[in-house]
């Protein structure tokens, strides 16, 4: 699959739009023809968030090559949330967009198995073999150590899929447990996500590649944040072969400046993402002419913008 995810981003941009709708976001139209529909009622709510990214979709597909919906936002209105989700991630599929279902899943043994066939595999009911939410990709959260995270690159090799670990997160309490200096028996002072890294690789060489078109890289990624240009730096050198996926850009401080670190000589090795930039930029002051009913169309153009901002530095 990162086969796949290359020569997508090779005919497209290294820039992923991530499906994170919260109502706030959701123009009052769209609201109030599912509350019509369904009343105010949870049936609403996951209706009024499939039909904006289904919106969103239809006016970005074809500038990006992935999708990347965080569960959160649809888990938060239950069974219909997950309905919304799984009609995004179809439907993206169908728009000819990879799915990189933002999870962040970590379990050991037949739990983490159960996830991994959950988003990335297939479940076998009577005679049926069922996929239920079609993802690509999947995060997935390194604590629990080889594992948690080993049963998900049995599936995904098994499903010719990829997973993203958790690496070096944009959020300002990362450092709390992903900085602390272990103790060495050398003078190097090793953080703890630069030893996250050096499993990633190992866990990627143990994987290995797709085919010949994987330009070298394997299906066990890396999430690593726009917000620390330094630090990538470093984990870049550490994990060559190793695709990134970089959330931060944008709205939480991540600049194309700062991404030049990211990305291998060859222009491959990273995907960007941007999330609340994208989907609710007609509530920018940048996108503000457009409005809540050119809401898609304020989304469309913010993802050119990003496309060029990138590429400028690129």
């Amino acid at each position: 699959m990162i086969s796949a995810l290359i020569e997508q981003t090779k005919k497209t941009a290294p820039v992923v739009v991530g499906l994170d709708p919260i109502l706030d976001f959701i123009p009052a139209h769209i609201i109030e023809k599912a509350y019509d529909e369904y009343g105010e009622s949870l049936a609403a709510a996951g209706e009024a968030l499939w039909q904006f990214n289904k919106e969103i979709i239809d006016h970005v597909h074809d500038l990006i090559p992935a999708v990347k919906p965080q569960i959160a936002m649809y888990e938060s209105f239950g069974i219909e949330g997950l309905k919304a989700f799984a009609k995004t991630c179809a439907y993206s599929k169908e728009k000819g967009l990879l799915v990189i279902g933002d999870v962040k899943r970590g379990d050991i043994g037949s739990s983490a198995f159960a996830y991994a066939i959950g988003h990335l595999g297939k479940v076998q009911i009577g005679t049926n073999c069922i996929s239920a939410f079609q993802e690509d990709f999947i995060t997935v959260n390194p604590y629990l150590g080889s594992d948690g995270v080993k049963p998900f690159i049995e599936v995904a090799k098994e499903e010719g899929k990829g997973i993203f670990v958790l690496v070096k997160t944009s959020n300002p309490g990362s450092g709390e447990f992903q900085d602390q200096i272990l103790n060495t028996t050398n003078e190097s002072k090793t953080p703890l996500y630069e030893l996250v890294a050096q499993k990633v690789a190992e866990w990627g060489a143990e994987a290995g590649e797709d085919d010949e078109n994987s330009y070298g890289y394997n299906p066990v990624g890396a999430v690593v944040a726009a917000t620390y240009p330094e630090q990538a730096r470093r984990l870049r050198k550490i994990m060559p072969q190793t695709y990134f996926l970089v959330p931060g850009y944008g709205v939480q401080g991540g600049k194309a400046a700062d991404l030049t670190h990211f990305f291998n000589a060859d222009g491959l090795g990273a995907i960007v993402n941007s999330s609340r930039g994208i989907i609710a930029a007609h509530q920018s002051e940048r996108y503000q002419e457009f409005g809540n009913a050119l809401f898609a169309t304020a989304a469309r153009t913010a993802v050119e913008d990003m496309i060029k901002d990138i590429k400028g530095v690129l």
